[in-house]
């Protein structure tokens, strides 16, 4: 009889997350129609997103907040860029952020390609004067000269080219084949019990109602066009411990007394690896995390079984991490162009 009633439970659990809207992460990305993606392309991009000597010291990459040897981001709450000063907010990952339709935590660019340019000129970031002066860096290196023209033709070394080299490869750091995505394609054994129960939890609370899509990150839309929520949305104990509306969001963008405390909503993928958590990496722990979502967005409390097997299910989005094999960057034949 225990037997039976077990595999009843089971059965229900898999009736429930099957009536859902549940969707696998795609296992290739797609490219806008004026950046077509290429091998050589993608080779030049990794190139510039490892390389520091874009930044004012020398000393910080594309890959120094967006590691993608571990989960795409530092594991700082905020990250460090030149002569050691930091930002505002948290890093979000770059895995899967192909599949976010606007980008950065407040939505301000609407494309890898223009979020590529932003953190070359940002003066807490990489520091340098604007995103030309960069790209005479990248200029002044023999080696790159013979990749740009392999890949975008004579007098190709533009800092639109580089930038869509960068967004190229990006494109190609996407996660699938998780346990959730083994179980939504058909494989009902890739999930444990408890995963099942929390992936119906999820749902039942109304995660899903920003969390939701391939990539658990809203709605598929058009790039430019971003999903945003209010956070936080109810006032409660960890609004104030983790000072969670003292940044405005995306009102710093926009100006637009609307858009305070509003933010792109984030992917949960690969979530077990991007520890610190929320905009301004003030929580350490994924069940914590968890307690503060439902309190702060969905004004509930929630018993500690209920945490645990959510926390159980955002585990089983963790997806397989492509091999990537560092590249071998261009030296400045006797001498540096980085000043001191």
């Amino acid at each position: 009889m225990k037997k039976l009633n077990i595999m009843i439970f089971a059965s229900l659990l898999s009736m429930q997350a099957q009536a859902a809207d549940w969707k696998a992460l795609p296992t290739v990305a797609p490219a806008p129609a004026d950046n077509p993606t290429t091998a050589d392309k993608i080779e030049l991009g990794k190139m510039l997103f490892m390389d520091p000597r874009f930044s004012s010291t020398g000393t910080i990459s594309c890959n120094s907040c967006h590691n993608v040897m571990e989960g795409g981001d530092d594991s700082r709450s905020v990250s460090m860029g030149v002569h050691g000063k930091t930002g505002g907010r948290n890093a979000p990952t770059v895995w899967n952020s192909t599949f976010h339709s606007v980008q950065f935590w407040d939505g301000r660019a609407a494309s890898l390609e223009d979020q590529a340019k932003g953190p070359v000129s940002n003066p807490v970031e990489m520091g340098m004067r604007d995103v030309e002066t960069a790209m005479q860096r990248v200029r002044a290196i023999p080696g790159y000269k013979p990749v740009f023209e392999k890949t975008f033709g004579k007098d190709g070394m533009t800092i639109d080219n580089a930038a869509k080299a960068v967004a190229a490869f990006e494109r190609t750091l996407i996660t699938p084949n998780s346990p959730y995505d083994k179980y939504v394609n058909g494989n009902k054994k890739a999930m444990s019990k408890q995963q099942l129960s929390g992936m119906n939890k999820f749902a039942a609370i109304g995660c899903t109602s920003c969390h939701s899509g391939a990539a658990f990150n809203g709605p598929e839309l058009k790039i430019g066009e971003g999903f945003y929520a209010k956070f936080p949305t109810f006032d409660n104990k960890y609004v104030s411990k983790y000072k969670l509306n003292e940044d405005k969001g995306r009102e710093v963008a926009t100006g637009n007394s609307a858009d305070r405390n509003m933010f792109r909503v984030p992917t949960l993928r690969n979530i077990t690896d991007t520890a610190p958590y929320f905009h301004n990496g003030s929580v350490n722990d994924l069940g914590e995390a968890v307690r503060v979502m439902a309190k702060s967005q969905l004004n509930q409390t929630l018993p500690e079984k209920d945490v645990n097997d959510i926390v159980a299910f955002l585990g089983a989005l963790t997806g397989e991490y492509p091999e990537i094999m560092m590249p071998r960057l261009p030296s400045t034949s006797g001498k540096s162009i980085v000043e001191d």
